[in-house]
């Protein structure tokens, strides 16, 4: 057989194996995503090419890319020149961009709750992370499922979203979370001791429901139970988003806050997330190459508050043990949990998770701050 001939042959079957190796990436990117949309995405691609040009300092292609400056090895994450928010400015362009992108996977106004009509008491629902396992959709659950969205044709120009690091601790930005037009709280984090560093108000939060085992005892007594309520009451008209249908082992938790909620004429609007939230959202990180095992609450709310909110503020995201300076850092600002994102049976992939935000940070998608704010609420 002539040189040349085989050397083409050799080529052509080469090109071949290619081909069939990008087919089957495809496949797999495909059925993990679970949707339609689900082949890799440019940002910079969704950009109508008259906009292109205004868009390029931003340089939204770099989504895909984890910033090459993080120490991958380390937890500590000494990178406060990069985040100084002294000198970041909103790219309003990017911004509107990332939202269409997102709503390709999902429409965080409809799937931030399953709504009454959809349901009926006893029905059975499959676990989001165990399929294998079921809950019946109780008479209270019910009576509390809203018959509208809580965020139906809500817009809002600035808006918080308060992580419960421990960075937070003698930051003195309470003030400035609270200047915000929406603020968005996780996992019914306490408040009133620390309003001087986390702020007051509250118009979104949620509820896990180990919270009630972790921060409330499981309700052992009337002391706890009592505590459980005041904390329900002072959130006063806001929206308590509760993911019951996750993981078994929650449903009891579940059901006893909502028999307060009702006995007690509690006044928030109650919202239980739909079953295709945690899948569509994982998906669109996934195309954009950041690799989760599974979202945390904070990115799960800044990936929904995008619907929502014009320009997005990030506070008490910090998933490391020490803090720029080399001082420790508690887990949460309200208590003595320990880090465990290091484990390799941690669901949560936070450090990767902060070098995506830290990245959308540096091209002004989203404010992330790290350090103290002054007694105005201005960010230094």
């Amino acid at each position: 057989m002539p040189l040349v001939f085989r050397t083409l042959l050799f080529g052509f079957v080469t090109l071949l194996v290619v081909v069939l190796i990008i087919d089957d990436i495809a496949e797999v990117e495909e059925e993990t995503a679970n949707n339609g949309h689900s082949k890799k995405m440019n940002l910079h691609q969704l950009l109508p090419k008259p906009h292109r040009q205004a868009a390029a300092h931003a340089d939204p292609t770099t989504l895909t890319r984890l910033s090459k400056d993080v120490n991958r090895s380390s937890p500590n994450y000494n990178n406060t020149a990069k985040l100084s928010s002294n000198n970041w400015t909103f790219n309003k362009t990017l911004s509107n961009l990332i939202r269409k992108n997102i709503l390709r996977f999902l429409d965080p106004e409809r799937d931030i709750s399953i709504l009454k009509g959809t349901l009926k008491p006893g029905d059975i629902i499959h676990y989001v992370f165990d399929r294998h396992s079921t809950t019946n959709i109780s008479e209270n659950l019910y009576r509390l499922l809203p018959t509208a969205s809580p965020m139906k044709n809500q817009h809002h120009r600035r808006c918080a979203i308060v992580g419960n690091s421990g960075i937070l601790l003698n930051s003195s930005c309470g003030p400035e979370i609270d200047s915000h037009d929406f603020v968005i709280r996780c996992n019914l984090a306490p408040v009133e001791e620390y309003y001087r560093d986390v702020g007051w108000r509250t118009n979104l939060v949620t509820m896990n429901p180990s919270v009630v085992q972790r921060a409330f005892q499981d309700l052992v007594n009337e002391e706890w139970r009592d505590r459980f309520l005041q904390r329900l009451q002072s959130l006063s008209g806001s929206v308590l988003w509760i993911p019951a249908f996750m993981a078994k082992g929650g449903e009891e938790r579940v059901e006893w806050a909502l028999r307060l909620i009702l006995l007690h004429t509690v006044d928030v609007r109650t919202a239980f997330p739909s079953l295709r939230l945690l899948h569509a959202v994982r998906g669109y990180w996934l195309t954009n190459n950041v690799h989760i095992k599974r979202p945390t609450t904070g990115l799960l709310m800044y990936t929904m508050a995008t619907r929502f909110c014009e320009e997005i503020h990030l506070y008490g995201f910090w998933p490391f043990s020490l803090n720029p300076q080399g001082k420790p850092v508690k887990y949460h600002y309200y208590d003595t949990l320990k880090y465990e994102y290091t484990s390799s049976s941690s669901p949560h992939t936070m450090p990767l998770e902060f070098r995506t935000l830290s990245t959308l940070h540096r091209q002004g998608a989203l404010r992330l701050h790290t350090g103290t704010c002054d007694v105005e609420g201005r960010p230094q």
